[in-house]
């Protein structure tokens, strides 16, 4: 390691994972933001999936001041955050055949939706039948992971493949496995895990290239705005009146 403080070599290496990103995953990225202002275009509504801390970045766009206020949450009781007790049983959950089928035939996806599925490693059965199954209902999937899970790891699925195998698009985070980026003589594992930041980064890229395709396109993205700003609450609520039948976290 560097003499740069730890502080500063997680900042240093988070910001080299979004070069990467940025750099890397620039076509995936343009592709997966035109998916995105296809499905609003075509009346279509917009979901996303995470389970454990890939959760996060899911919620990161919704219902999210300066977000497509279309974006919804697919939650998966006991697999969202690790707000369930104990939280060993979310990662459990996630290895449970079937579950992601009992959820999409709860859930209001249909033919003509897109969904975002979250997953570091692509590798539990929820994500990769969630994908999957999804696919089959006439659902375009687009996958946020770590590639490299996927020769470095084993599935975790009977079919012995990995969420990046079941999408339409693919963005590839670059996070390594074991997702910690930082080693230290003192330390007796590595640590400081990257995964959220850059993850977070893509979805947010991925939509603000939704939001300007749908510009290009003559469409008034269907933002949401502060409600901290004056007129904010206004704006939203004539946002989600015109939109009220493709946003379901308001029900």
């Amino acid at each position: 390691m560097s003499d740069r403080k730890p502080a500063g070599q997680f900042i240093d290496a988070a910001i080299d994972l979004l070069r990467r990103v940025r750099d890397e995953e620039a076509d995936s990225i343009e592709a997966a933001g035109t998916l995105l202002a296809d499905t609003v275009v075509g009346g279509g509504r917009l979901f996303a999936f995470g389970a454990g801390h890939s959760s996060l970045a899911a919620q990161d766009v919704v219902y999210r001041a300066g977000g497509l206020a279309l974006m919804n949450l697919l939650a998966v009781p006991g697999v969202v955050g690790v707000d369930v007790v104990p939280a060993t049983l979310g990662s459990a959950l996630e290895r449970v055949d079937g579950l992601a089928g009992a959820v999409l035939d709860s859930s209001p996806l249909r033919e003509g939706d897109a969904l975002v599925i979250i997953s570091l490693s692509g590798r539990n059965a929820l994500p990769v039948e969630m994908a999957m199954n999804a696919r089959a209902l006439g659902v375009r999937v687009i996958g946020v992971t770590s590639v490299a899970y996927a020769s470095e790891t084993r599935s975790r699925h009977a079919s012995g493949t990995f969420l990046k195998d079941h999408c339409d698009i693919v963005l590839d985070s670059k996070i390594a496995v074991g997702d910690a980026e930082l080693t230290l003589d003192t330390v007796p594992v590595p640590f400081a895990p990257a995964s959220t930041v850059v993850t977070s980064a893509l979805m947010q890229a991925m939509t603000a290239t939704a939001a300007a395709a749908l510009a290009d396109r003559g469409v008034e993205p269907p933002l949401l705005r502060s409600g901290n700003v004056d007129g904010g609450h206004e704006w939203n609520g004539r946002v989600m009146d015109r939109y009220g039948d493709r946003i379901f976290y308001r029900h």
